[in-house]
């Protein structure tokens, strides 16, 4: 990296970006319900007409929200509902995956706006520094200094303890190992200063998923992710529940059986990993399994198998999840082909007919539909979501 800055803002979150607790589930209830009348809000939020006023008013003079077409045909004035505006707020998004890493340009409606894409070996923290900048000057390039001013910071999605994923050895060992040490804010602000928000790959998925994705119908669910390694999250009170460290829902931790019988993890028994395996010792190049567009139909030969492992061990889990908290829904997305995650979803289904479900609430397990771009979307939501909608899990003051 040459070192040069990327600025795009001043330090910090200016104050206009800073929202009082109405305002947030204003936003946050356009965000999941779609555009609404003021009528409406004042009912949902349990505010006066003139106070919802005022504040549709404030947000739109701010540029957040935007007047839908008047609705007409009633007794008085048409209806105008209010949408939140696309071009209102953007974000960044850096996923740092196991086998590639991506940066986004998200909008405030949930539309990509552009990305940038590499693969690579092992993630060494140089590479994806280094993509991270070059990705960031290449999208910076493309927009108006008056959509860079909206960009409201860069979220960042990483496996829990990256450094602990690597089989390698010698020099490349001791560089992966510097992700022990890394502060991602630290290196970023080395050439940009938009505010950084990191958290669990997994996490993100799981905010992706409920913020533009099915997520929208549930109101606890825990909800699967299966990439190289596979992870998870949770919603409870229509928020995704981080936990005290971030890291809750940590789903790939939990116990499972290996085939001789000793304790494993989820992450050994349901991962891509295991086919990428598969693969190797069928002299194929595992690459063919993240190759884009993704197509795995001349693999089934391999990806039959490991789909009945893995939906059989999912499905173990989902009743253990449950065990603790009864949720209503199990939602399953995964770094694979949509006909890949469909199968699975089946699968899953069948196999937790025959588990023993005594003292639980059977969940239903359904298809999630972000897709394999889950985890980089719910970095980029993490910077808005931080500062422009409700987290029913934080207290708020204004």
């Amino acid at each position: 990296m040459d070192g040069g800055k990327i600025r795009a803002l001043s330090g910090g979150v200016n104050q206009r970006r800073v929202r009082n607790r109405n305002e947030r589930l204003l936003m946050s209830i356009l965000q999941r319900q779609g555009a609404l009348p003021g009528i409406d809000l004042a009912k949902r939020m349990g505010l006066t007409p003139p106070a919802i006023s005022t504040m549709l008013r404030k947000l739109e003079s701010d540029g957040l929200l935007q007047r839908g077409e008047p609705t007409r045909g009633k007794v008085g004035k048409p209806s105008i509902p209010m949408h939140l505006n696309p071009d209102g707020v953007l974000a960044l998004g850096l996923k740092i995956g196991r086998r590639t890493a991506d940066l986004l340009l998200l909008d405030f409606a949930g539309n990509v706006r552009a990305s940038e894409h590499t693969t690579y070996d092992y993630p060494l923290p140089a590479d994806v520094f280094t993509f991270l900048h070059d990705s960031l000057e290449t999208l910076l390039a493309t927009l108006s200094a008056e959509e860079i001013e909206h960009i409201c910071g860069i979220g960042v999605a990483a496996p829990f303890e990256l450094w602990r994923w690597s089989d390698l050895a010698g020099p490349a060992a001791e560089q992966f190992k510097l992700w022990k040490d890394i502060d991602f804010a630290e290196q970023v602000a080395r050439f940009s200063d938009l505010p950084i928000f990191v958290g669990n790959d997994a996490t993100a998925a799981c905010r992706a998923e409920h913020l533009y994705g099915r997520g929208k119908e549930f109101r606890d669910y825990a909800y699967f992710f299966v990439g190289s390694f596979v992870g998870g999250g949770i919603v409870m009170n229509d928020s995704v529940f981080e936990g005290n460290q971030g890291n809750a829902g940590a789903l790939g931790s939990m116990r499972a059986t290996g085939p001789m019988g000793e304790s494993r993890q989820l992450i050994d028994v349901a991962s891509i990993h295991l086919l990428e395996t598969r693969l190797i010792e069928a002299g194929l190049n595992p690459d063919m399994l993240w190759s884009q567009p993704q197509d795995w139909s001349v693999l089934s030969r391999y990806v039959d198998p490991w789909l009945g492992q893995t939906a059989q061990e999912l499905a173990k889990a989902a009743l253990s999840v449950c065990s603790v908290v009864d949720f209503e829904a199990i939602l399953i997305d995964g770094a694979f082909p949509a006909d890949v995650r469909q199968e699975l979803v089946e699968r899953v289904r069948r196999y937790l007919v025959n588990q023993d479900t005594r003292g639980l609430i059977v969940p239903r397990i359904e298809e999630a539909v972000v897709g394999q771009d889950a985890r980089e979307i719910g970095a980029a939501s993490g910077p808005i979501f931080s500062q422009f909608f409700l987290n029913t899990h934080a207290g708020l003051s204004r």
